[in-house]
């Protein structure tokens, strides 16, 4: 499995408008410039989390985006499944999954382990989390 550039994105995107939006909107340039992520790339991934629900958007001078929830309400799941879809490491461990090359014994085995363990960290790990293991850094929040 791997995450692309969007998922890895939208979890920064994610955690800085938790660290940065305490009450008033975040404007997605501002994001951008902190995470050195393309202003274009962070609109997509902003209307992509909008999209979904997980921020909200405020108009005018003073707009931005905010949390539609806090951020011990959003896993790390739930972010990346906006952008990267299903989180499976292989088709096959997928409980509907009738593809001729579905894996039995030893290879299931270890495939649906590998699946429990990447689900349990992701499904585990909240933005909250991710927030008390930022590393300060003069006064700035190092993303």
């Amino acid at each position: 499995m791997k995450i692309s550039a969007t998922g890895r994105y939208a979890l920064r995107i994610m955690l800085d408008l938790a660290l940065y939006g305490t009450g008033q909107p975040v404007r997605i340039r501002d994001i951008a410039d902190r995470q050195e992520i393309p202003l274009k790339y962070s609109e997509a991934v902003m209307a992509q989390m909008n999209k979904a629900g997980f921020v909200t958007s405020v108009r005018g001078p003073k707009g931005g985006y905010l949390l539609a929830k806090r951020p011990e309400d959003y896993t790390v799941a739930a972010i990346l499944q906006v952008t990267e879809g299903s989180m499976i490491p292989v088709e096959c461990v997928e409980s509907d999954y009738v593809g001729r090359d579905r894996e039995t014994g030893a290879a299931a085995i270890l495939w649906k382990k590998l699946n429990g363990a990447v689900a349990s960290v992701l499904e585990e790990t909240t933005l909250a989390d991710l927030m008390d293991w930022q590393i300060v850094q003069n006064g700035e929040y190092f993303i």
